[in-house]
C-alpha cells in the first residue's frame, strides 16, 4: 500500500535481495563451504516482516508474518545485474498488503464478468481470456539537485509550500513541445535506453506545458505489467537524475501556479483475439460491443461514482484538481457529443447500431500539406475520464501515484457494470432493453460540455451523483477484489497517508518561518532604519508573517485524535491557515532586498538547471 499520494519521489516500491547461495550440507566439514544454487522455494516464496509496512492494522508486531509470491503474469526484468521478480505481497493469513494483488484481482474480475457478457450477448467466438490494457502517460518537473536540497519543503514535501510566480512563467504557451533543455534531453535519452533494457520501450517523450515541466509515454500492455513498469521508471528517473546533478519532482502540484503534473491512465480491455471494447469497429457486432461495453462503463461510474473520486484522492492531487489544465474533482463520462445523442437516441427507443464513429479528412489549406485524420468524436481535456479513439483516458491519476490503485477501481467499476448487464440478460431480457435501460439510469454521469464551467459543479449536484455508504464493501466482496477488513485497512493507510503528509508540510513551513523567512524580513527591515521613508509597509507584512506562523502552530496544537476527524481537521482548518500564511509571504518575497531570500526563488529553480 506504500506508494503515492504526493510522496517526493513518486510511489516506492518494496524490494528485498536474496543472493542464491546456500551451504553444502552434505559435505563432512564442520564449516560447510557454500555454493551457488537456485531453489525453487525460495525463487517463488519469500517472507518477511508485514507489520513494518503500511497494513492497515492487519499486521502487527506479535503477529507480522507476510509472504511474497510471483506474480507469474508479469515478467521479470534485470535491473543493474539483479533479476527483479515481480510479486504479490499477502500476510500470514492471506489479505493484501500490497497494491498489486487487489489489481490482479480486478484483473480477475474482469475477465470473468467480460466473458460472462459476451456469451450472454451470443459474442464471445472463441475468446478464452478478457484483459485490461495500460498506457501511462508520465508528467514531471526536472530541477537542478543543489537548488532542491537548499529548499526544505521541496526535501519534505515534494512542493514548494511557498514561492512567488516569476514574472515569466507558462502565460506565453512557449514550452508545449518546445525544445527539452540539453541536461534534460541527456536524462530523458538515458531513461528510454535503460527502460528498453528492461523491456519496457517508451514511446514518446516531450516538453509538458509548464517550464521545467516533462512527460515520457510507454507502449501499452497489460495493466499490472504496466504498473510494474511506472514504478520502476520513477525509480529509475530518481537514480539517473542524480547522476546528472538534476532532481525529478514527481508531485502533482510543486509549484502554485502553473501547470501540475498528472499520470494519465490510457485504460482500455479487450479480448485475447484481438477484439477491443471501446473500438466501434466497423461491422454491426463491433459497434454493438462498444455501444453495450460504454453502457457497462457508464453504470459502474455513477453507480460507484465515489469509488472513481476515492482512487485519485490524496494530499497531493488535492492541490492539482480543477486547475491549470488538470480535470476537475467530479468524476463524469466523456463518450463524445455524437455518442451523447446516441444514447438519447437508444434511450427514446432507437437501436443500438444509429452510431457510426467514421473519422473525417480535414484540409490543411495549403498544397504542401497532405489533410489530416480526424477521429468522429473532438478530445475534451476538461474531462476526468474521456474516450480516445479505442481506450478511456483516466487523466484526473495523479503523478506520483503508482498506477495499480486507480486502474483496480477502473476494472472493479467495469466489472461491476458487465456483471449487472449480464444478470440482467439471464432473466430473459433483451439486450437492447438492457441497455436502454442502463443508459436512462445512469444518463446523468456523461456529460460532454465543459468541465471547468461555474455552472457544472452545479449541474453535477442537481443530477444527484451518488453518495457512497457501505456499497464499497458489497462490490469489492462480490467481485472477490477486496475483503470487508481490507477495505477497512485501505481505507485507514488512506487516511494515514493524507494526515501525515499535511502534519509534515505544516510544521515544515513553520520551520522555514522561524529559520529563513522571519530572519530575512528582520535583516530587510534593519536596513531602513535610517531612512524610514522608503519602509512603507514592510513592518505590518512581516509582522503578519510572525502572527501567521504563530497561528499555524497553535491550530496545529489541536490536532484531534481520531483518524477521520483529523483528516478533516487538517483539510477545513491547517490547510487555509498555510495558504493564509503562503499570502503573504509570497508578498514579501517582492519587498525583501535582492540576495535576502533564503531559499532559491521559482525562477532559478524553473530555469537554472536549462543552462
Amino acid at each position: 500500500m506504500r506508494g503515492g499520494g504526493g510522496a517526493v519521489g513518486g510511489c516506492v516500491g518494496a524490494f528485498k535481495m536474496d543472493t542464491m547461495i546456500d551451504l553444502e550440507w552434505s559435505s563432512p566439514e564442520a564449516n560447510k563451504p557454500f555454493k551457488a544454487t537456485l531453489p525453487a522455494d525460495r525463487l517463488f516464496q519469500g517472507e518477511t516482516d508485514g507489520s513494518s509496512f503500511p497494513n492497515g492494522g492487519l499486521r502487527v508486531t506479535h503477529s507480522a508474518a507476510a509472504f511474497t509470491t510471483w506474480d507469474r503474469s508479469s515478467p521479470p526484468m534485470i535491473v543493474d545485474k539483479v533479476l527483479r521478480i515481480p510479486c504479490s505481497f499477502v500476510t500470514h493469513t492471506g489479505k493484501c498488503i500490497d497494491d498489486k494483488t487487489p489489481l490482479l484481482r480486478s484483473s480477475d474480475a474482469v475477465h470473468r464478468e467480460g466473458l460472462r457478457l459476451l456469451t450472454a450477448m451470443g459474442m464471445a467466438k472463441g475468446a478464452k481470456a478478457i484483459h485490461s490494457f495500460l498506457g501511462w502517460e508520465q508528467e514531471f518537473f526536472v530541477v537542478h539537485a543543489a537548488h532542491f536540497k537548499a529548499r526544505p519543503d521541496l526535501v519534505n514535501c515534494g512542493r514548494t509550500l511557498i514561492g512567488a510566480l516569476p514574472t515569466r512563467n507558462q502565460q506565453m504557451d512557449l514550452n508545449y513541445f518546445g525544445p527539452v533543455p540539453d541536461r534534460v534531453e541527456r536524462l530523458m535519452v538515458i531513461l528510454k535506453e535503460e527502460m528498453l533494457k528492461m523491456g519496457s520501450p517508451m514511446a514518446v517523450r516531450h516538453n509538458e506545458v509548464a517550464p521545467a515541466q516533462h512527460e515520457m509515454c510507454p507502449i501499452y500492455s497489460v495493466c499490472n505489467a504496466s504498473a510494474d513498469s511506472n514504478a520502476l521508471f520513477m525509480e529509475i528517473a530518481n537514480r539517473e537524475a542524480g547522476r546528472l546533478g538534476l532532481q525529478v519532482l514527481f508531485h502533482e502540484k510543486p509549484f502554485a501556479g502553473i501547470n501540475g503534473s498528472g499520470k494519465h491512465a490510457n485504460w482500455s480491455m479487450g479480448t485475447d483475439t484481438g477484439l477491443n471494447f471501446f473500438h466501434p469497429g466497423k461491422d454491426d457486432e463491433s459497434r454493438t460491443i462498444y455501444t453495450t461495453a460504454i453502457a457497462c462503463l457508464a453504470h459502474g461510474l455513477c453507480q460507484y461514482n465515489e469509488l472513481m473520486r476515492c482512487a485519485v484522492a490524496h494530499a497531493g492531487n488535492d492541490h492539482r484538481l480543477g486547475a491549470q489544465e488538470a480535470p476537475p474533482a467530479i468524476i463524469s463520462l466523456y463518450p463524445g457529443q455524437g455518442f451523447e445523442a446516441h444514447v438519447d437516441s437508444i434511450i427514446a427507443g432507437g437501436a443500438l447500431l444509429g452510431y457510426k464513429a467514421e473519422k473525417k479528412m480535414q484540409s490543411t489549406g495549403c498544397k504542401a500539406s497532405m489533410a489530416v485524420e480526424a477521429n468522429s468524436e473532438d478530445r475534451n481535456r476538461t474531462a476526468p475520464f474521456p474516450h480516445c479513439g479505442n481506450r478511456f483516458e483516466f487523466r484526473a491519476v495523479g503523478s506520483s501515484q503508482n498506477c495499480s490503485f486507480p486502474v483496480m477501481i477502473c476494472n472493479v467499476v467495469m466489472a461491476a457494470g458487465m456483471a449487472h448487464l449480464a444478470d440482467q440478460l439471464a432473466t430473459g431480457k433483451k439486450l437492447r432493453d438492457c441497455v436502454a435501460e442502463m443508459y436512462k439510469t445512469n444518463r446523468h454521469v456523461i456529460f460532454t460540455g465543459n468541465g471547468y464551467s461555474a455552472e457544472w459543479p452545479e449541474e453535477a449536484k442537481k443530477s444527484g451523483l451518488p453518495n457512497l455508504n457501505t456499497t464499497p464493501k458489497a462490490i469489492f466482496q462480490k467481485l472477490k477484489v477486496y475483503e470487508a477488513d481490507e477495505t477497512d485497512a485501505r481505507a485507514e493507510v488512506m487516511y494515514e497517508n493524507y494526515n501525515t503528509t499535511l502534519a509534515i508540510e505544516a510544521k515544515t513551513m513553520i520551520h522555514m518561518m522561524e529559520t529563513g523567512i522571519l530572519p530575512a524580513c528582520a535583516k530587510d527591515l534593519q536596513k531602513y532604519t535610517n531612512c524610514k521613508a522608503l519602509v512603507g509597509d514592510r513592518e505590518q507584512v512581516y509582522g503578519s508573517i510572525k502572527a501567521g506562523t504563530q497561528k499555524l502552530k497553535e491550530v496545529l496544537s489541536k490536532v484531534p485524535h481520531s483518524i477521520q476527524e483529523e483528516a478533516t481537521y487538517y483539510c477545513d482548518v491547517v490547510k487555509p491557515q498555510m495558504v493564509a500564511l503562503r499570502e503573504v509571504v509570497d508578498t514579501t518575497e517582492g519587498l525583501l532586498e535582492s540576495g535576502l531570500y533564503p531559499y532559491p526563488t521559482y525562477e532559478t529553480l524553473l530555469y537554472s538547471h536549462h543552462h
